[in-house]
């Protein structure tokens, strides 16, 4: 069991450092659709959706000024979400691994004839 656990560990903190890392490197370019609304020249028929104002919105954290600092953040909080979600639903799911009784039923044994 501290073998599955140490990697687990190892697995979170290469995911953690990949969003909290990964992402400071990650280009400021405009994304896929946004560079094809651009290219076609109508971005600026875009709207602000409802989750705008929300605290990691468009792959950043409200109220830090450095970009790629509040892109890292949003990366390890994503990741951290994502991993709650997952795990309460492996929770909420997983099989009982409590034991069941045994329900096979037992043959009869029939006695031999040893011809006597």
């Amino acid at each position: 069991m501290t073998r599955n656990r140490a990697f687990l560990l190892v697995g979170l903190l290469v995911c953690l450092a990949i969003a909290g890392i990964g992402s400071y490197y990650a280009s400021s370019s405009p994304d896929g659709l946004e560079k094809v609304a651009a290219d076609k020249g109508f971005e600026d028929t875009a709207q602000a959706h409802d989750l705008a104002s929300s605290p990691f919105a468009d792959y950043g954290t409200h109220g830090v000024d450095d970009a790629r600092l509040a892109g890292g953040i949003a990366g390890v909080a994503g990741v951290g979400l994502t991993l709650t979600l997952a795990g309460g639903l492996f929770l909420l799911l997983r099989r009982n691994d409590s034991p069941t009784p045994d329900t096979t039923p037992i043959p009869e044994t029939v006695p031999t004839d040893t011809g006597t």
